[in-house]
């Protein structure tokens, strides 16, 4: 399993949903998921997009 992290990441906000999104599809995550993610990392400021998107990594990583 591939551990996935923000480091290194381009800090475009689109970029960052991106690699996100990527690394829900190689895990399996279905195409509702990653709307759902997206919807939600996109509803508040740039920092809320960050922690969304760091808490759905934490849980691709097992961390949750």
């Amino acid at each position: 399993m591939e551990e996935y992290s923000l480091v290194g990441v381009d800090g475009n906000a689109f970029a960052v949903m991106g690699y996100v999104r990527r690394a829900m599809r190689t895990e399996g995550k279905s195409i509702d998921e990653q709307n759902a993610y997206t919807e939600d990392a996109m509803s508040g400021d740039y920092d809320s997009l960050l922690n969304k998107s760091m808490e759905v990594l934490d849980e691709l990583n097992g961390e949750s």
